[in-house]
């Protein structure tokens, strides 16, 4: 796992000495004796993310919300632990999940604990942009059949009373985000309505029997460790957003994500910049064909995904937007995320307006 690392013996939002007494009781392989360093992963645009260590060689990963300003359901954990847990025995690529501390005397925030994955994560432009033709094929290969084999587990029945039709899931995630995008909002972008509106309009008109599978939330490349010589998938991270639903939502988010040479909106928002630009990596088009053709799973309501998709991203990095803007985000790249939510919603009308998948190009 690859790091922003923070390198200060000081981590915002852990306390070291509350970790060191809640670790040994639920944590068999922790050893009181070795001592508990701490450094952050990745931090300030969504979860915080650290990697706990002790001199005896035994790592752990530590996921809690990020600082300050936050919303009603985002930044889940024990969704995160809940969906971890479901996974494990699958064989499927997810980290193994060790506690979910509800406790906030320990650090002052409900966090969970998994194993730590050793990998390397394509994370910046640099790492990308060194990837032999062939291995960024092999790459995005990989990337789609990871996905496939995860909408091919069967979900665990659902709760009593409770509903898993595609609509039904579709018309929630309108409402959440739109929710989200009114308790994060920073200034006025009449778009967002526009969009929700036409949102509303086609889900409506949906069937009722699409697919319903485990949606991962955030699925794109560098939320992948990945083997450092094959590029086979060690564990996908990041699962706060998890949830049982139609599955084109994660391939609309991956397309929504990638990057292809002569974008122009994609290139407003800055996150994963310029990670699948070089030669070898598959187009937008490629992807989706590649990832009908593993699954089967019917695609004519793809443009309703990815408009939903849009609006989801756009209200997720208002949020960071706001955060910056309080003071509260702890990674340099927060600073530029003015114009992100301004791009997203602009694709989504794109894709509202009938350009389809290549509205997310701009």
């Amino acid at each position: 796992m690859t790091a922003t690392d923070t390198e200060s013996p000081v981590v915002p939002g852990l306390d070291i000495a509350g970790l060191e007494r809640y670790l040994p009781t639920v944590l068999t392989d922790y050893d009181p004796a070795a001592g508990l360093t701490a450094r952050l992963l990745t931090g300030g645009r969504s979860n915080l993310t650290c990697l706990l260590t002790q001199s005896s060689g035994r790592q752990w990963v530590l996921r809690r919300p990020p600082l300050g300003h936050l919303t009603p359901t985002a930044h889940d954990m024990g969704r995160e632990f809940r969906t971890l847990s479901q996974l494990a025995g699958t064989g499927f690529p997810a980290p193994r999940p060790r506690a979910l501390c509800t406790d906030h005397s320990v650090i002052g925030v409900t966090f969970l604990l998994y194993d730590y994955v050793a990998g390397c994560i394509i994370g910046d432009a640099a790492t990308a942009g060194g990837l032999p033709e062939a291995e960024a094929d092999r790459l995005s290969g990989e990337l789609i059949r990871t996905l496939a084999r995860l909408h091919a587990i069967a979900p665990p029945a659902p709760e009593a009373g409770r509903s898993r039709s595609s609509t039904g899931y579709l018309q929630r995630q309108l409402a959440r985000w739109t929710d989200q995008w009114q308790r994060n909002q920073t200034r006025e972008l009449p778009a967002f309505g526009q969009l929700g509106r036409w949102l509303a309009d086609q889900i409506g008109r949906l069937a009722s029997d699409y697919p319903s599978t485990f949606v991962h939330g955030d699925y794109r490349l560098d939320n992948l460790i990945l083997d450092p010589s094959s590029y086979q998938v060690r564990a996908v991270l990041d699962w706060e957003m998890s949830t049982f639903g139609d599955p084109l939502m994660d391939l609309a988010l991956l397309l929504a994500y990638w990057e292809e040479p002569g974008d122009r909106l994609r290139r407003r928002v800055n996150v994963a910049r310029n990670l699948t630009v070089t030669q070898g990596f598959w187009s937008r088009d490629r992807l989706l064909s590649e990832y009908l053709a593993a699954t089967g799973v019917p695609a004519e309501h793809l443009d309703v995904c990815l408009g939903l998709t849009c609006l989801k991203l756009a209200a997720i990095l208002e949020g960071v937007h706001y955060r910056h803007q309080a003071g509260e985000a702890l990674d340099e790249l927060s600073a530029g995320m003015a114009d992100a939510a301004p791009a997203m919603l602009e694709m989504g009308l794109l894709v509202a307006d009938g350009h389809g998948l290549a509205g997310l190009a701009g």
